[in-house]
């Protein structure tokens, strides 16, 4: 009697715990397979930026959902690719590296344009994220070690609300300024 008694009054403490582990344990609101498929979307779009590099996305995009939050996305992208370094050409040339920096600060303007229309059109498939959640963006810019880096951003985050990201994409607006933070550091 005693233990059916202590059984009865363990359970009746523990039951709140157990109601929330059950529920922090549901399928998640975004599923894997959606990341997946946004993922994928981006690789394509950050792809073709520019005909002339085939290095433009060193490694995959990855996105994460995040409850009461939104989704995040993250991606290395390289603006440039760099002079071929090999044996006969162990380091880059002044004039390399010149030019280098010149070409990757020439692209930033378009590369920032691109990452809100990305953000805007990713918003738009991602049904599952409520409309007051956040669609994330962060672009880490891939660099070379002998690379002059002055003026460059080492990343650039775009930010909105998916709600108002839809609305401007069904609206056909092409200016994003007053719904897109964009954060460079």
């Amino acid at each position: 009697m005693k233990r059916l008694i202590l059984s009865s009054i363990l359970f009746a403490a523990a039951a709140p715990f157990l109601l929330r582990a059950a529920t922090a344990g549901d399928s998640p609101r975004v599923t894997r397979s959606t990341l997946i498929s946004t993922e994928e979307n981006l690789d394509n779009r950050f792809r073709q930026l520019w005909n002339d590099n085939p290095y433009a996305l060193p490694g995959p995009t990855r996105g994460v959902y995040l409850e009461g939050y939104g989704v995040v996305f993250t991606a290395e992208v390289n603006l440039v690719t760099g002079p071929p370094i090999h044996m006969f050409h162990p380091t880059a040339t002044p004039e390399e590296i010149a030019t280098q920096h010149a070409k990757k600060m020439q692209r930033l303007p378009e590369f920032r344009r691109a990452l809100q229309t990305a953000l805007v059109n990713t918003a738009a498939t991602l049904d599952a994220v409520p409309d007051d959640g956040q669609v994330v963006l962060v672009a880490i810019l891939a660099k070379y070690p002998w690379e002059d880096l002055s003026g460059m951003p080492q990343q650039i985050m775009v930010q909105g609300q998916k709600k108002k990201l839809v609305d401007a994409k069904k609206s056909g607006a092409t200016n994003f300024a007053d719904i897109v933070r964009v954060i460079e550091n």
